[in-house]
């Protein structure tokens, strides 16, 4: 009996010895990951704080401190004449935003894989122009189109559209796949085309998901146009980029507040956009 009890606990043995291996490993793995990531991470900052950071221009710590300390003031003198730039920042976020949602149409017929005419080509296309849009910055964007059309916001606006195409587009298309496949069977069970199963039974599933997407682009192009001026692109950047060149510490601290209070408007208003839309 006592070696049959043995014999029996054997396979257990074996097990628990097994999992613990495992877990040993599992710890090692962890700990030599772990190890990894803070080398790097040490590299990297002796790269930045060390090698590439130049202290000898920097000064001392009371340098640095009265460098900040320019900052700290308000131009209110400058505040009158940043309603007009604020005014022109809106504009410019929302004809970008609705530019960009008109254009991305025709990217996400190409883009989404159950509606595109064609698989082996429009499908690759639809998706590389997605990629497109959203690799370039809008300020490299904007110095394109700053180039082609000159100074001002229709630059601005034409470099948020094709900044705003590739996210729309790929949000849009990622939910018209992602469809539910019964009511398209049912208007095709009944002689639908192509363009009434698009419009009764894809359009009324993924239009909550395409007007929250707008809503929440067109908040995202509010801080994209108040940088834009930076590039000639007008808006409050432009403004900055003046107050900058100007050596005005105080107009830059102002047009920053500005441009943190614009933020925070059009966070308000998509939220509450949002909440009355969808």
């Amino acid at each position: 009996m006592a070696v049959a009890s043995i014999s029996s606990n054997r396979p257990f043995d074996h097990r628990i010895f097994a999992v613990e291996h495992q877990r040993r490993r599992a710890r090692w793995r962890s700990a030599a990951i772990a190890g990894t990531v803070t080398l790097l991470a040490a590299i990297c900052l002796y790269n930045i704080l060390v090698i590439d950071t130049d202290w000898e221009r920097m000064g001392s710590l009371g340098e640095v401190l009265t460098s900040i300390g320019r900052f700290l003031a308000v131009d209110f003198e400058l505040i009158p004449h940043l309603v007009e730039p604020i005014i022109e920042t809106l504009m410019m976020s929302a004809l970008g935003t609705a530019l960009g949602a008109i254009l991305c149409i025709p990217v996400i017929w190409l883009g989404a894989l159950n509606i595109t005419p064609s698989r082996w080509i429009g499908y690759p296309i639809g998706r590389m122009m997605m990629t497109l849009s959203r690799s370039i910055h809008e300020i490299v964007w904007a110095l394109v189109f700053v180039s082609a059309v000159g100074l001002g916001s229709l630059a601005g606006i034409l470099a948020l559209a094709m900044r705003s195409i590739g996210f729309i587009a790929k949000i849009i298309a990622e939910a018209i796949e992602n469809v539910d496949p019964k009511p398209i069977e049912a208007i095709r069970a009944v002689g639908g085309n192509r363009l009434q199963v698009l419009r009764y039974g894809i359009v009324p599933q993924v239009l909550p998901v395409a007007i929250g997407v707008i809503i929440f682009e067109w908040d995202i192009n509010i801080r994209r146009s108040a940088v834009m001026g930076l590039v000639g692109a007008g808006g409050l950047g432009l403004t900055f980029h003046r107050q900058m060149v100007m050596f005005n510490y105080p107009g830059v601290t102002t047009v920053i507040l500005a441009i943190l209070l614009l933020i925070i408007l059009g966070e308000a208003l998509s939220y509450y956009a949002r909440k009355a839309v969808i």
